[in-house]
């Protein structure tokens, strides 16, 4: 897999923002949604607007749940194929970060119908389509608009037993963290965008967003794992900081145990950001104590943002070891204990080493 030249228009050139990149900045986000009425008046709820979690969760009975959820994005990459297959790949991962499984897709498409081929479209399709058959579902329908910028995803329906759900608001003090997936996809894609990301980088910005994090259900019944997420548009900063506000809880990482993927450091040092991460840090670097010698490039790292990224778990130090061991044997080679959880108020304390 390498980088294609692909005829103009280049579908990244046909949006202002790619992948998780585009999401509205955390602080906008919460001022948007702040005026929505609470949902806990309806028992049967699981999860709803309250923590920012994942997905919406239904109970239907006491051995099923249903999980809800929507993701879509502009592109981030220029060949259709790819953009579409990261674009389900990252629809489908909140469904897993629940502890669920998917059981059916719904299509969200919007294109700008009188620039680009037919052809071209029917690529993004059919890379979502390719995703969603890896996961075992179908496509079963969706809805379409014509717009100005290219825009796909999936609305995604699953189902978990509500013993086996995981929230991102159930760590306990002492619980150690997990990452599943490398950082750097924000790095990545900002290179790409400047045509200075060569084929190795890509292919490892590819395989790793279109990794399904499918491992979410296994991980989800360990007795162990108590809070799940995963990593995205908000970076590992703003996704861990809802954690600790969804438990009451600080965080406390170290940079030399993050993993990033191979090559990102050396893009980051030499200027390759995106907007959003300083849109991120503006949002919530006041919550975040950052030792002096990790301004620059380690904090862009922490708040890059990821599309399709990893699971980010929270588990008894002891079952750390069998939680790290479920992620390597499903293929996560770089999965590895970030930090912890302790007692205090919530923030994330980033040290350089462990």
């Amino acid at each position: 897999m390498t980088q294609a030249a692909f005829e103009a228009p280049r579908l990244t050139s046909l949006s202002h923002g790619g992948g998780c990149g585009c999401k509205i900045a955390p602080a906008v986000l919460a001022d948007l949604i702040s005026g929505i009425g609470p949902t806990a008046a309806f028992a049967e709820l699981l999860v709803g607007t309250e923590t920012s979690d994942d997905a919406a969760v239904y109970r239907l009975n006491d051995e099923q749940a249903v999980i809800a959820t929507t993701d879509f994005f502009m592109p981030i990459v220029d060949d259709p194929f790819d953009f579409g297959r990261i674009a389900a790949a990252n629809a489908l991962s909140d469904i897993y970060a629940m502890g669920g499984r998917p059981i059916f897709a719904l299509t969200i498409l919007g294109m700008p119908i009188d620039v680009l081929e037919a052809s071209v479209v029917r690529e993004i399709l059919r890379g979502g389509e390719s995703i969603c058959a890896a996961a075992g579902i179908p496509i079963a329908g969706g809805h379409s608009i014509d717009s100005k910028e290219p825009i796909y995803g999936l609305a995604a329906i699953g189902v978990v037993h509500p013993r086996q759900l995981k929230r991102n608001d159930a760590a306990r003090p002492g619980d150690a963290l997990v990452l599943g997936k490398p950082l750097g996809i924000g790095i990545l894609s900002a290179a790409l965008k400047k045509g200075r990301l060569g084929d190795d980088g890509y292919r490892a910005m590819v395989e790793t967003t279109t990794r399904l994090n499918d491992v979410g259900s296994a991980l989800a019944a360990l007795d162990g794992v108590h809070a799940m997420t995963d990593v995205t548009g908000f970076g590992l900063l703003g996704h861990l900081l809802e954690m600790c506000r969804g438990a009451g809880l600080a965080a406390r990482i170290a940079m030399s145990d993050v993993p990033l993927i191979d090559g990102v450091r050396a893009l980051a040092d030499d200027g390759f950001r995106t907007g959003a991460s300083a849109r991120n840090w503006a949002s919530y670097g006041d919550a975040v104590v950052l030792d002096p010698s990790l301004d620059g490039t380690p904090r862009a790292l922490l708040c890059d943002p990821q599309t399709s990224g990893g699971l980010l778990v929270a588990c008894a130090p002891d079952a750390a070891a069998d939680v790290v061991g479920v992620f390597h044997r499903a293929g996560f080679a770089n999965a590895a204990v970030i930090g912890r959880m302790e007692d205090g108020p919530a923030r994330v304390i980033v040290e350089p080493s462990s």
